[in-house]
């Protein structure tokens, strides 16, 4: 394992454009639940009987946004009591070091801001859970933590509509501005992709890194588990993310 530290580490530290992409397993070691992998609370069906990708959709939220909103409102009251861990820490840091080092998320809980990473150099590619407007009027509601705690789902107070976050749910396309922000900087290319406690195979996540393997960059995973991507990087290194990022930086910056 320390081999291994030790390549990513080098290759990080060597490439003048990096890539990470993080999905819901770099927030596990904050508490937050991931849908599938280690802790996911949705292998399988939730206890309404349905697919969390069904539950979680923007027809649902159409149809029956009481449903919708339970799911919505355990992700963020979970967000909300949570922190950003070493792991956002040390991505955070690398960033602040290495300007050309930008991070695409899955994640919707806001902790590699909160963590310090710059807003100009993160896409977050699934939205943010604030402020949340209402469906109808379009006003904004700043108001999240106690609209989690209030009846579901949570309604505005000027029309009465149903409000939802600024989340992109299951069966919803990707935000225009930052799919076009991410493609972008896709184009522009990277040396190396980091891929931190994402198992998914979606093409934003990896036409970059076929991309940077194709220009003959480096890639590396992240993962205790081992997914699709396992087999199609040049490094895996399976261990959680908040112990073995520090240990990458400490390789890159040791001052």
């Amino acid at each position: 394992m320390h081999q291994a530290i030790r390549r990513v580490a080098d290759a990080l530290r060597e490439a003048e454009r990096t890539l990470i992409i993080t999905g819901a397993g770099l927030s596990a070691d904050s508490g937050l639940p991931t849908y599938r992998g280690v802790s996911g609370l949705y292998n399988g069906t939730t206890e309404d009987g349905l697919p969390i990708e069904a539950a979680l959709s923007g027809p649902m939220l159409q149809h029956d946004p009481a449903l919708c909103w339970k799911y919505l409102a355990e992700i963020g009251r979970a967000c909300l009591n949570g922190h950003p861990n070493a792991g956002h820490r040390a991505i955070a840091r690398l960033q602040r070091r290495h300007l050309g080092c930008w991070v695409l998320t899955q994640n919707v809980d806001g902790y590699h801001l909160a963590a310090g990473s710059p807003q100009d150099r993160l896409i977050e590619i699934h939205g943010t859970l604030a402020p949340l407007y209402c469906m109808n009027c379009r006003r904004l509601d700043d108001v999240l933590a106690t609209r989690l705690t209030g009846p579901l789902p949570p309604r505005c107070e000027y029309c009465a509509g149903v409000l939802r976050p600024p989340v992109v749910l299951f069966e919803e396309p990707l935000p225009s501005a930052a799919l076009a922000q991410l493609q972008a900087q896709v184009a522009r290319g990277f040396d190396a992709v980091l891929a931190i406690g994402t198992s998914a195979s979606f093409a934003y996540i990896v036409e970059p890194l076929l991309r940077v393997q194709q220009a003959g960059g480096f890639t590396a995973q992240i993962d205790p588990m081992v997914s699709e991507l396992s087999g199609q990087v040049d490094v895996h290194l399976m261990a959680g993310a908040s112990d073995v990022l520090p240990q990458l930086i400490r390789h890159i910056f040791p001052d």
